[in-house]
């Protein structure tokens, strides 16, 4: 998992986000921060206390059965 700082034109302060390499968004800070850094260290802080794991994505070895066969006739 990863952790991000963003922030809004219509909120200029800095929260952080968790979310998985796949993309998929874990948890979100309520609370705003000053500073990037600050939003970061938090961020980092609450993903050390997650006790979820960011499992990668299962996905089938190999080609679909199908590929490049011809229907039986």
């Amino acid at each position: 998992m990863q952790v991000t700082a963003f922030s809004t034109p219509e909120q200029p302060n800095w929260r952080w986000r968790i979310s998985k390499y796949s993309g998929e968004v874990v948890e979100e800070s309520r609370e705003v921060f000053q500073t990037i850094a600050v939003a970061l260290d938090a961020g980092r802080t609450r993903l050390g206390e997650l006790d979820a794991a960011d499992e990668p994505e299962r996905r089938g070895w190999g080609r679909p059965l199908s590929f490049g066969r011809r229907a039986a006739r």
